[in-house]
């Protein structure tokens, strides 16, 4: 599966497309410009940039919370997730075409006041531990 940026100067392929998480913290919001943001989680082997690397821009807050994005056009990009083996894929890099869907909701606690009632998948009203919300992205669809 490609992935791409807005202005497809980034691309990258991952060997299988997981189930979707939506984090619905206030950097979430932020990073994405809406209620949520919608994105998946795969082991670095499984990843692999084709394109555009040249292109990507980093920034990061004091907390830890890390943004990749293109330089050219502000796409949210993928980007290794901390100190772990994995990648953070963002949903909306990926072409129309999936058959993964949103499996989790996280930080519901702490949702915009604006957004309607959250449905499908397991809430979490903060971050349930790694190794759980790896699984169940990954679980058979």
């Amino acid at each position: 599966m490609i992935g791409k940026c807005l202005c497809e100067a980034v691309q990258f392929t991952i060997n299988t497309v997981p189930n979707l998480y939506q984090c619905h913290c206030s950097q979430c919001r932020r990073q994405s410009g809406t209620f949520s943001n919608a994105a998946t989680l795969v082991h670095r082997d499984d990843f692999l940039w084709l394109s555009g690397e040249d292109k990507l821009t980093k920034f990061k807050l004091k907390d830890g919370f890390t943004s990749h994005f293109c330089s050219i056009c502000g796409s949210p990009v993928p980007n290794p997730l901390r100190d772990t083996d994995k990648v953070w894929i963002p949903a909306g890099a990926l072409p129309g075409e999936i058959d993964s869907k949103v499996v989790v909701h996280i930080y519901t606690g702490s949702k915009a006041a604006w957004e309607n009632e959250i449905t499908g998948g397991k809430q979490y009203d903060e971050m349930p531990d790694f190794e759980t919300l790896y699984k169940l992205l990954h679980e058979i669809k």
